[in-house]
Formats: C-alpha cells, structure tokens, sequence
C-alpha cells in the first residue's frame, strides 16, 4: 500500500516559516505584530491558503496599512525565475485584508509562495516577504489524500494562553502533514470575551492574551474583525496557515450561541444592544468573508455562499454544509412536516445533486453539527433543539426528516462510500448508524465522526437519539463541563486515503497527536 512517510514533504520548510512567525510574534500581550520594516507595509498577521484544487488555490494575507498584494510562486525554496501575480489593493473597506486567487498551477505538485506588500504609491517599497506553502490536488489516484479535522476555538473564555504555548494543538496537526485542514465551524467565539485570567479548580490561574475587542460580546463590524484578529496573534496557527491549506465553514459562534435566521435577542440579555439577530450576521458574514480564504465568499459581495463542494482527486469530495443560514428556528423539533429543516430546500437539493454527480471514492460530508447527537437550545422540562437528533427514538419529526430524505436518497441512488465529520459538541467519538437498530429504516449504513475542541471548554458525550439506530462506538469526553483546555480533552481528526488500496483509515487523536480509535472503511460500498 503507498502511504506518504512522515515527516512529510514540508518538514524542510518549517525552519523558514517558524523564522518568519518569530519575526511576527506579538510584542507584548494584545500588541499588534511588530513591522518588519519600519515605514513599510507588513504582512504580520501571517498568510494562509484555501480551497485549493489541482490546479488553483486562494493566498490570504492582511496588511497593517494600505497596500498592493503581490504574491510570488516557485517550483523550490530558492524562488528562482518565480511566477509573479498581482493581487488587490488592501485598504479600509476589507480591513486591509484580501485574497489572489492563484490559476494554472500544476497538479499534485508542491508550490512555495510568498506574500509581499507594496506601498500603493512607491511599489519598489515593499515590506518583509512571508513565505508559505501548499500542495495542488493530485489528479492520480495512487497519491493518496490525507487531512485533519477540527473545530471549535478560543470558546468559554480559554483563549490564548503563553503559560502553556498558546494553540499548540496546530502544531500537532501540522507535524502529521495534512494536505489540507477541515475546519468544521466555531472558528471564533464572537459572543464569548476573553478576560486576562480565570480561575482554575485546583485554585491555579488561566491567562489570556486579550484585546479590546474580544472583551465584550461582537456586535459592530470592527468587533468581528477583531475576533478573527485575535486568533491570529497566535504563532503556532499562523505557523499552521503557512503549511497547510484550510477548508473552512461556520457554524453558530461566528455569530451568537445557538444563532437562526430572524432571531430576536432577548431583552434579559443586556450584553447586546443590537437585538437583531440578521444584523449581527450581516456583519459576521463580512468579517468572515474577509479573513478566510473561501472561492464561494468574497469580500464586500453581498451574494456568495458557505456551502460549496471541494473536489480533492480521484479519491475524495468534500461537500460543505452550512447548517445555519437556511435554517428554521429552533423549536422542540416535533413537527410531523417541516419542509425547510437545517439546511433549506435549495441547499438540500444542491447536496442530493453533487452527492449524485460525483465520481470520487469516497464523500465526506462535512457537517457543521452531528446528526444523532442531541444538542438542546436551553429551557427547561422539553427544551429547544439546536441540531437535528431531538430526543425522540421514534419516526423522524422536525429536522430529522430533512436528514432521513437525503439518507433515503443515497441508498436508493446508490451513492457509496459517504461518510460525515462534524465537531461543534466538544468531545470525541465515534458513531456507527444503522437501520436493524433505528425507527426509521430507509437508509444503508453509514458512520459519523466527531472531533474538537481545538482550544475551547470541553463538555460530557452527549446523549444519543434512536431515530437512525446510532451506537456509540468510541466516545472520550469529561464528566464535568467546561473543562478548561489545561485538563486536556482537545481533540482533532485525521483521515488517510490510501493511494492504492483506496482504504479510509479515520484516527481520533488527542491535542498531542496520540490516537485515540481508530476505523478503516472499505471503498466502493453504499453502506458499511
């Protein structure tokens, strides 16, 4: 069987990038990155890729000033004879942030970039380039696919802490050498400020790097920026965005907690002043558009979606969900019809025709929230339902039937080989679904895994729903809530394809790599 050794192709590259991110580290707690060259455009918050394809990928980066996007690409580290491409002037309107789209590229090669920033009226004054690197999607199949999952940081207040390293599960993540990161939503905690300490229960302190902006919940548009700004004051994440590309979605904390469409904000929460839920996600959306690298969102555009399909070779397709923007609002979930369910008519329809148009071996459906899990929306006695699974083990109700008609619709097309990753619960574990167990039987098996947080408070497993027939398989999580990130319990997922037996071996792994479960799943079956 071909799997790629580790370390990987990028081990070489990791003196230069970890010499830049120590260039950019944050001078002092809250501080903005250091220039690099004073007077100069810098790029200090790092760069990063997304969505890359065989033959095109998306180059992030912010200036701290107006500035002119170049970017350079090279076969080699010696950047001899590069490619140059000329990218958008960053100002004020995008938060001097914006993306190049690189095309042409060749596939399955390793491409080197590196980022400078020109000064809009002198472009021979430019700041300290930022070297990265990505790898184009193979078009043969016999080199394998291998990438991570995860999601869920900075959450409860546990942000950034120097005492412990920081976010040092990327690091992790990074030493396994994914050709790209899966990133399944809470990339932000928008309505969770950071204070400089917390108390820990055996009577230690928790310290943050903090900022003006994530001491309070995020209502205006600099608010959000912020938010996306304080993760990046990390060095182990933008050591991570120069090595790997990311796949991002979002589920509800880019926003507000448990957040739908035409929600109202409670007056007893004092913590807003913008009750308007739609407003809120309006600017979110922006600041989200701006700070991640994502084909189908563009900064400024009013239109654009989260929800996309990403085609990683012969070997895999990643089919995007966004579970937030098209949904109802939550409700015990006990609706006998319910026509517009988690992820809308349209969105559903896109999903049943790509799932159906796809050639790929295997169909990872990257779900911002577990199917079988019940993730309740507060209240007491019968509460609110935040994700699918309500509680109930009988016929699907609510949201559950949305889900059971996609379920349906893949085994009567005969789709194979679909697996679904989420995070959102903030534990690990694995669930296999299947009809002999379940009250509605209509549907192959098939198994869903869950991974995170990658920096957040870790929650007890969750309780599970009959109604597809889940067992919980593997599952490691506390017993108590909100376990502070220094008790461990982060976790991430890996998922390796191999290039010649086209095998899916899922890994469930701690914040420092150590694997927890693991699965291996057969190719060009409809259930297993």
């Amino acid at each position: 069987m071909s799997h790629r050794p580790l370390p990987g192709r990028r081990s070489v590259l990791r003196g230069s990038l970890a010499a830049s991110a120590a260039l950019t580290l944050p001078t002092a707690l809250g501080a903005a990155p250091a220039f690099a060259r004073s007077g100069r455009p810098s790029a200090g918050w790092g760069v990063q890729t997304g969505d890359v394809t065989s033959h095109s990928g998306l180059v992030w980066v912010r200036s701290d000033r107006p500035a002119r996007m170049i970017v350079e690409t090279s076969a080699t580290e010696s950047f001899r004879n590069p490619r140059r491409w000329h990218g958008p002037l960053l100002g004020r309107d995008t938060d001097f942030t914006g993306t190049t789209r690189l095309r042409g590229l060749p596939p399955g090669e390793q491409v080197h970039y590196r980022v400078l920033l020109a000064d809009p009226d002198d472009p021979r004054r430019t700041g300290e380039p930022v070297p990265g690197t990505f790898r184009t999607v193979p078009v043969r199949r016999r080199e394998g696919v291998r990438f991570v999952w995860s999601g869920d940081l900075a959450g409860q207040g546990w942000g950034i802490n120097p005492d412990l390293g920081g976010y040092r599960i990327y690091d992790a993540m990074g030493a396994l050498d994914p050709d790209f990161f899966l990133c399944s939503g809470d990339s932000i905690y928008a309505d969770g400020p950071i204070q400089e300490t917390a108390a820990l229960p055996d009577g230690s302190t928790w310290r943050n790097v903090t900022t003006e902006e994530k001491s309070k919940v995020a209502e205006t548009l600099a608010e959000f920026r912020g938010n996306f700004r304080y993760n990046l004051l990390d060095e182990n994440l933008r050591r991570f965005n120069a090595q790997v590309p990311s796949i991002i979605q979002w589920d509800d904390h880019e926003v507000r907690n448990n957040w739908y469409p035409g929600q109202v904000i409670a007056d007893t929460d004092s913590r807003y002043t913008e009750k308007s839920v739609d407003v809120l996600t309006a600017r979110a959306r922006r600041a989200f558009a701006e700070y991640y690298p994502i084909s189908t969102l563009r900064p400024g555009a009013r239109e654009g979606r989260v929800h996309r399909v990403l085609r990683q070779g012969p070997l895999l397709d990643v089919f995007v969900l966004d579970m937030r923007t098209y949904r109802n609002a939550n409700s015990p979930g006990t609706e006998k019809v319910d026509p517009q369910g988690i992820l809308g008519r349209e969105q559903l329809e896109w999903l049943k025709r790509e799932l159906s148009r796809s050639r790929a071996v295997w169909k990872v459906i990257a779900a911002d929230m577990p199917l079988g899990l019940v993730v309740p929306d507060g209240g007491e006695g019968k509460p609110n339902i935040e994700a699918i699974a309500q509680g109930d083990p009988g016929a699907p109700l609510g949201r559950e039937l949305q889900i059971a008609e996609l379920l349906r619709f893949v085994k009567h097309r005969r789709i194979t080989g679909t697996v679904w990753l989420t995070a959102d619960v903030h534990h690990t574990s694995a669930q296999h679904y299947q009809p002999s167990r379940a009250a509605f039987t209509d549907f192959e098996p098939f198994w869903e895994f869950v991974s995170g947080p990658l920096n957040a408070g870790a929650f007890p497993a969750s309780a599970l729903d009959a109604t597809f027939g889940p067992e919980r398989v593997f599952v490691k999580a506390p017993t108590a809530s909100n376990v502070s990130p220094a008790e461990g319990y982060q976790f991430f997922g890996e998922v390796e394809i191999d290039g010649d037996s086209a095998e899916m071996t899922v890994r469930l792994r701690e914040q420092d790599g150590t694997v927890l479960f693991t699965k291996v799943l057969q190719p060009g079956r409809v259930g297993q």
